[in-house]
């Protein structure tokens, strides 16, 4: 026969531990930051180049059209973006490349866009990181600003979509789409 473990005379061991797990999945969980704010879901853009053994990533916010008129409404025109929804889109480069046509030193940047209503677009890679939205933008931080085409597309693309072309020698493109705008950014890897 076994004899219950007791704590003192009148608490049985288990109903100590039961008490104590019951108390512990009731204590509120921890919120991840900004989690409670993040209504759309996260994309990632990557690509690699093996002869300059460089890999770029893209993380960003994906928001979805869902019949919103998109530039010009939902996101102004000739204001400072933060290219997505939620946190700034960020980019990391672990090499040294050519963005854009200008040089740009290995590291991650927060990506802000200024959309524009005619043909360019700036793009902005800015040293502040962990950044929600383009709130707390600040030009101080710029590394640097290339401005690119903007293309009408002939279909509309449901969620912001950012990805990059084929690599072709040492070059690639990152393109961004969204509704019925594209723009495309010329990368070149050094070796």
């Amino acid at each position: 026969m076994s004899i219950p473990l007791y704590l003192s005379e009148n608490i049985p061991f288990y109903l100590f531990v039961g008490l104590f797990l019951f108390t512990g999945c009731t204590d509120p969980k921890p919120q991840e930051l900004n989690s409670e704010r993040r209504k759309s879901p996260i994309a990632i853009a990557k690509t690699s180049h093996e002869p300059s053994n460089t890999y770029i990533k893209i993380v960003y916010g994906q928001p979805y059209k869902n019949n919103r008129e998109i530039f010009g409404e939902l996101v102004p025109y000739n204001e400072v973006w933060r290219t997505g929804a939620n946190e700034a889109t960020e980019i990391t480069t672990t090499n040294n490349i050519i963005f854009g046509g200008k040089p740009l030193d290995a590291g991650t940047y927060s990506v802000f866009t200024i959309p524009k209503k005619e043909n360019m677009w700036t793009v902005i890679l800015n040293s502040a990181l962990g950044q929600w939205g383009a709130f707390d933008y600040d030009t101080s931080k710029d590394v640097l600003r290339v401005d690119v085409p903007k293309q009408t597309a002939e279909k509309s693309t449901e969620a912001l979509t950012i990805r990059f072309s084929e690599t072709f020698e040492d070059e690639t493109n990152i393109i961004m789409e969204w509704d019925k705008t594209k723009v495309t950014i010329p990368i070149e890897f050094t070796n």
